[in-house]
């Protein structure tokens, strides 16, 4: 059964097969568990001990030689404050975005991906039409030499150089078919289905330089490496504040009353120019970085819109150029040249050569279509869906 692939339903089917877009997916869902977990106090700790045990003398290392002797149990607890823990779930919430950002990033390669695959495919099927086609044309004028030798109006140089036109075009038919079936397998990579027929390839209008560049995925993603960025310098700042740990712990003793302990642990930044000014600073200069980072990788974008459309205006120019100054002579020299077959007055030979020529004009025409429609996919299928650069 042949198969009929559109463009769409493979891109479709590219981006629901893709693994890239699922370990993204998966990196997302991790992100956004962290920044649930972020903002929760730390887990209390539970302590245990035994205080003043003897180690020397007749009752050394028993509980109940000195009245001294207390079997402790108690409970600790870091607090850390409400915007502190606030400033680390920004932080979790930011790498959530940016990982998110990652899942449109591995789809719109996926889509791109097979999009230029997909029009390698589907060139490669219409190159191979026009190869069957100046086979035909080859065979068709050999029967009829053949014909023509029997009856003496022809001769056999123009059979023989028919014959071997004929086994040029063979050979050049499979060739074609060759890197047809490998560009179908290609295709399948991103599919997983066979496709043996294509519809013609139908892209979207390109983007506008702006919106190319600001939903390029380099840009986007730099974008949000500054958003993490930013939020990592607030967590620095506030640790300039240290957190505060509250212990209560219970003491028993033998033949003495029971103890309870309480007690608050206070780290002494004793030294902040040093050590947490120093953090600050360094979480300020990674903000620097990562914004001169998304200005080049700005930079870089334009670059590429600039470079593709260029090509597609240049390639669209010299296919048309090709159209009317080019194919159209050709196809008007072959219906010439059949008339003056017709009239007994150009060989097989001169009639092969004009079909020939006019088709290979066509594979030439088609490969610069094909490399028109890869820049044009680049440019449509490059940036970002709408939605998934939020």
């Amino acid at each position: 059964m042949v198969s009929r692939l559109p463009a769409a339903q493979v891109l479709d089917l590219a981006v629901q097969r893709s693994q890239m877009a699922r370990a993204a997916r998966a990196g997302a869902m991790s992100a956004a568990e962290m920044a649930r977990a972020s903002g929760q106090q730390p887990d209390p700790m539970l302590t245990f001990g035994i205080d003043n045990l003897p180690v020397t003398g007749n009752g050394r290392f028993s509980t109940n030689a000195e009245d001294m002797t207390m079997k402790r149990i108690g409970i600790a607890q870091e607090w850390v404050s409400a915007d502190k823990r606030s400033a680390r779930e920004a932080v979790s919430g930011a790498m959530h975005r940016r990982e998110s950002v990652m899942e449109g990033v591995a789809a719109a390669d996926a889509r791109m991906q097979a999009a230029m695959a997909y029009i390698e495919a589907y060139y490669a099927g219409e190159a191979l039409k026009l190869t069957a086609l100046n086979e035909k044309h080859a065979r068709e004028e050999l029967e009829t030499g053949k014909g023509r030798l029997a009856t003496l109006s022809g001769n056999s140089a123009e059979v023989l150089g028919l014959t071997s036109a004929v086994g040029a075009a063979e050979d050049e038919s499979a060739d074609t078919r060759q890197q047809r079936a490998a560009a179908v397998a290609g295709l399948s990579r991103w599919t997983g289905e066979p496709a043996e027929e294509l519809a013609a390839p139908n892209l979207a209008i390109a983007p506008t330089s702006d919106a190319f560049v600001a939903a390029h995925p380099l840009v986007v993603a730099k974008q949000r490496d500054i958003d993490v960025a930013r939020q990592e310098v607030e967590v620095a700042r506030l640790n300039r504040k240290p957190n505060w740990s509250y212990e209560v712990s219970y003491g028993q003793r033998v033949g003495r009353p029971d103890l309870m302990s309480f007690g608050v642990s206070i780290p002494l930044p004793v030294a902040p120019a040093a050590r947490q000014d120093r953090e600050t600073a360094a979480k300020l200069a990674l903000v620097e970085k990562a914004e001169a980072d998304a200005e080049e990788a700005r930079r870089a974008a334009a670059g590429e819109y600039a470079a593709l459309s260029s090509d597609a205006r240049r390639l669209q120019e010299r296919v048309e150029r090709f159209q009317t100054a080019v194919l159209e002579p050709l196809k008007q020299r072959t219906v010439a040249t059949l008339a003056a077959y017709r009239a007994n007055q150009a060989s097989l030979v001169m009639l092969f050569e004009a079909r020939h020529a006019e088709v290979e004009v066509q594979r030439k025409l088609l490969n610069l279509q094909r490399d028109l429609a890869k820049t044009q996919a680049q440019l449509v299928f490059k940036p970002i869906l709408q939605g998934a650069a939020q």
